[in-house]
């Protein structure tokens, strides 16, 4: 499916700083992708190459927390198929209004039945180790989602908020609203949470700076999502700041002798003068 940003949407992302889309993939693309996050959870990568970040497999990960792996699109080409999408790197440049669109990190998310939240956050707190330091995200339901079933939650206007530095745990905190609580209060205001409720294959596209997070899943159903988290074209590595945020983990694909990213690694999705990293369509045949 080729997604088309609406003038209403763009008006929704100003605004709120989320926008919530009722179909972004294919229905036929759904049971493909289960299928490939069953395999990428139980250590079967299909291009033989590890994702960058693994943080819960099949006997050894805690069945009560959230599973979560980054950067499955180089281990399975079902997740790539989807997370190097043109039209979703050119929509996230017309919500933005950047020139062109590279990948930082995708995110696999499975949240089963009974699993734990995950803290309130803004992203673009992580990202000091490229410049400029911002991102946009667009998330997709594989499943159909309900806030009981531990939905994504949007705080509406919090993009205008200052960026605050990450506290506080991501993964079960005990209290996954205390970040946010805390940010409301300084920016004197009650936050206003929005709940993303659609039917798997649709989703959002969020702003670096708005807070979001998830409860528990407290339904008889799994909550399993695909994310995209994209960035300007036009950034380079902060060698400085690698130590702070997830730049200890990538700022191994940081090139000797400039600051320069590297396209094997973030490829740009879309560009304004038609350009897109050659390799990507080689890739997705393979």
């Amino acid at each position: 499916m080729t997604y088309t940003v609406l003038k209403k949407h763009k008006q929704q992302f100003s605004d709120n700083g989320f926008v919530v889309v009722d179909q972004l993939i294919n229905q036929s693309q759904l049971t493909g992708l289960h299928q490939a996050f069953e395999d990428l959870f139980n250590g079967n990568f299909e291009t033989g190459v590890r994702p960058d970040e693994v943080n819960w497999q099949q006997s050894t990960g805690d069945p009560t927390l959230t599973r979560q792996i980054c950067n499955g699109w180089k281990s399975d080409r079902r997740i790539a198929e989807v997370v190097l999408d043109q039209s979703l790197g050119k929509a996230i440049a017309e919500f933005t209004g950047w020139s062109g669109v590279r990948i930082m990190i995708d995110n696999v998310i499975w949240k089963p039945a009974g699993t734990k939240s995950l803290g309130f956050h803004q992203d673009n707190a992580y990202l000091s180790w490229f410049n400029p330091g911002e991102i946009a995200t667009c998330w997709i339901a594989l499943d159909d989602t309900t806030a009981k079933g531990g939905t994504i939650e949007f705080a509406r206007g919090s993009h205008k908020w200052l960026l605050r530095e990450p506290k506080g745990d991501f993964h079960a905190p005990e209290d996954y609203k205390q970040t946010l609580s805390n940010a409301a209060q300084l920016a004197g205001v009650d936050p206003d949470v929005h709940y993303v409720e659609v039917k798997a294959g649709g989703g959002s596209f969020h702003h670096g700076k708005t807070w979001h997070g998830s409860g528990p899943n407290q339904s008889s159903n799994p909550r399993r999502s695909l994310v995209l988290h994209a960035m300007p074209d036009k950034v380079e590595f902060v060698p400085d700041n690698f130590d702070k945020g997830i730049g200890p983990i990538y700022s191994r694909y940081k090139r000797l002798g400039d600051n320069q990213l590297d396209e094997n690694y973030f490829p740009v999705l879309w560009r304004k003068d038609g350009y897109r990293t050659p390799a990507i369509d080689d890739f997705l045949k393979t």
